[in-house]
Parts: structure tokens; sequence; C-alpha cells
């Protein structure tokens, strides 16, 4: 099986040092590059191909936040997982509306890192306890969104079976795999879901799926 390859973004040398060697000793995983901020990172990432990229969220001239936001657009296929020790609800919201995969604070240990890592590496969703707290405490206070898609919006037959495989817990890879189709197809019914629930990102989705799936 091929190796995870790791990208670190992290403006303290002393963390990108640490981590590298955590990560190293792992089977299955290779650190493929580093850079010490958004700005670094974004040539990095296209020319070392990473499957995954840990993220600082603060970092000098350019932020995790703002980093994810442009890796999203211009590198889709690269799952972004917030390594942080800033737990504030506008470093959360800000990463995961970006599009990151994943938000884990540095007090982690480094089995909870490395599966991460290797969950990040699947297409799965990471987050550490205190921000799901965070993220379904913020769900209750918002308008809880319709259990069935808007009015005149209806789920195709398609749309149906990625809606119950995701209320499971499914990435958009293993739906992939079960359904026969592309991940590209997949994220294409991910965002007209999105659009009928009126939802803005994957893991609202699946929360909403999970505990609402309507009829």
């Amino acid at each position: 099986m091929r190796a995870i390859k790791v990208l670190l973004v992290d403006d303290q040398e002393l963390i990108r040092q640490g981590l590298r060697k955590m990560l190293e000793i792992e089977d299955g995983i290779e650190v493929v590059g580093e850079a010490a901020d958004g700005e670094e990172a974004l040539p990095a990432v296209a020319a070392c191909h990473p499957d995954v990229a840990l993220v600082d969220a603060r970092m000098p001239r350019m932020d995790g936040v703002e980093l994810i936001s442009r890796l999203s657009a211009r590198h889709p296929d690269v799952a972004a997982i917030v390594l942080s020790t800033f737990d504030e609800d506008d470093y959360i919201f800000g990463a995961l509306r970006g599009g990151a995969v994943g938000y884990l604070l540095k007090d982690c240990t480094p089995h909870e890192l490395v599966d991460a890592v290797r969950r990040a590496g699947r297409g799965e969703t990471v987050l550490a306890s205190p921000v799901a707290a965070r993220l379904v405490a913020e769900l209750r206070r918002t308008p809880a969104a319709p259990s069935v898609p808007r009015e005149g919006e209806r789920l195709s037959a398609r749309e149906a079976q990625v809606a119950g495989l995701i209320a499971t817990g499914a990435s958009n890879r293993e739906i992939a795999a079960r359904l026969l189709i592309t991940e590209g197809t997949v994220k294409n019914h991910v965002s007209s879901l999105l659009r009928k629930y009126g939802l803005r990102d994957r893991t609202r989705l699946a929360l909403h799926l999970k505990h609402d799936p309507g009829p």
C-alpha cells in the first residue's frame, strides 16, 4: 500500500522537527515537505503533492484558515488538518468552512495524531473532542435545517443512496467504492445535497443526516 504523504506547515521549526520525527517512525506515513507559513506551503504542495497537510492555525503572512481555503480551491485532493494550540471559534469554524477535514489541539497524544493522519488519508473527518463539542453547540444555536430537502427540491435515487452512506460516517472514497462511481461524482452529489438541505459544509451535513435522516 502506498504511504500517506504528509506536508508539515508550522512557523516553529522545533514543532516541525518534532512532528517529523514522530511521523517518520510510523509505517505507511512519509513526511514529504515542510513550510513555515501559508506563503511557503502553496508552492510546497505543488512540488511534493502531499495527501495530508498538517497546518498550524496562527502563522505570519498567511494563517492556516486562509491557507486551507486556498488549498481547497487549488488542491482539493489534499486533506488539511489544523493542529493548533487555539480552540477559538473563529479558527475552528473558519478552518472547517474553508475545507479542513480535521481540527486537533497540540495537547493531543502521538497516537491521536497518527490516527488522525491515517483517517484523513482515507478521506475521513477528524475532530478533537473539545472541537466536536463546540461544533455541536454551534449547531444547536443555529436554526435547524429541514429534515427533508427544501420545498420543490427532491433527492434523486443516487443522492438518497449517497445521503444514507454519509449518515453512516462513510468517506467520499468509501462511498465511491460502495456505489461503483468516482470520487468526483460523489463530491458532485454532496454539493447537490448541501444545496438542497440548505447546509454549508459536509461536516454539518453528516451530523444532520446522522441525527435526523428524514423519511
